[in-house]
């Protein structure tokens, strides 16, 4: 109870501070669920934590109008698939982008729970398609081109943004609009790429798959290999002491992408270890400023015209 009285008071304050949107994933009921107590719970001893999630939300943080470029991302924060890493690699990135006129989108996914779920390895996914869709599906009315929409991830964040990535044409949600569930960019963080037992970190595949899993679902869920030359360009960050998730991880989704002829830029820092977030600890490097760079040099920060082009107006 009490720490259902902390989250509350959290949220209405920031809700109040930052005008933030918070809305249900889903309008209806919620897919693959199996209806269970809720049990999340939000814990804040200088990083802010949320588990036991089975109830998926969106949170919108929208820059002024007259700022906004028309971009948009959406954001998965970290944690393994056991924790979310709302604070440091969710709100307040969200916080940044909208300084830049970026809209964002930090999203709460699903953690995977035999108890919850029917089929827990797909949860977080069907999370991710249905942000990019309700994001895609709203862009109007958040001043948003639905041609500038990416996708974000930390960590196991990273994973589940990549899969998205690489796993976009089938669509594992209802959409019976046809919506497009293909991100237009990626921007990865330290991410969890591989599952492989070389390369993969085993916390993030055993919580998402389970123990010893067989050697095609490590396959179809390690996304260096499901790279194509539809995969939409991406923007990777790693520190190369990252002693959590190997470095290894980012440099060969780097290489399926260049493989591909995939648009791809990596900023590899000698040291910065895991779970930094957008500060290096040891850098004054801003990874997000190279990030916003990117974005602007491939035409997603345009913001001329950007109603215009939306509504026709």
């Amino acid at each position: 109870m009490k720490n259902l009285l902390i989250a509350t008071i959290f949220l209405l304050v920031n809700t109040i501070a930052f005008g933030q949107q918070v809305m249900p994933l889903y309008k209806d009921s919620i897919p693959n669920f199996i209806f269970t107590q809720d049990e999340e719970t939000t814990t804040n001893n200088g990083v802010l934590i949320i588990s036991k999630i089975t109830r998926p939300m969106l949170t919108a943080y929208l820059p002024p109008k007259e700022k906004a470029t028309g971009a948009a991302v959406v954001i998965c924060p970290g944690g393994g698939y056991a924790v979310e890493a709302a604070g440091h690699e969710g709100a307040d990135v969200a916080k940044e982008l909208t300084k830049a006129g970026i809209a964002a989108f930090v999203l709460k996914y699903r953690l995977p729970n035999d108890a919850a779920m029917k089929n827990k390895e797909i949860g977080p996914l069907q999370d991710a398609q249905q942000a990019i869709k309700m994001v895609r599906d709203g862009a109007a009315k958040w001043n948003i081109n639905p041609n500038r929409i990416g996708i974000m991830g930390f960590s196991a964040g990273g994973h589940l943004a990549s899969t998205e990535g690489t796993h976009y044409a089938k669509s594992l949600i209802e959409n019976g609009s046809n919506t497009s569930l293909r991100p237009d960019f990626m921007i990865l963080v330290y991410p969890v790429i591989s599952f492989q037992d070389s390369l993969g970190h085993i916390g993030s595949r055993d919580n998402l798959l389970g123990k010893n899993p067989a050697q095609e679902k490590k396959d179809y869920y390690s996304n260096e290999m499901q790279v194509t030359d539809s995969t939409p360009p991406a923007f990777l960050v790693h520190a190369s002491d990252d002693d959590v998730v190997k470095v290894e991880n980012s440099i060969a989704f780097y290489l399926a992408l260049i493989h591909h002829h995939v648009p791809a830029e990596m900023h590899i820092y000698q040291n910065g270890g895991h779970g930094f977030g957008m500060h290096l600890p040891k850098n004054k490097d801003l990874w997000l400023d190279r990030c916003k760079n990117w974005m602007a040099a491939n035409g997603w920060l345009k913001s001329s015209g950007v109603m215009k082009s939306i509504t026709g107006m």
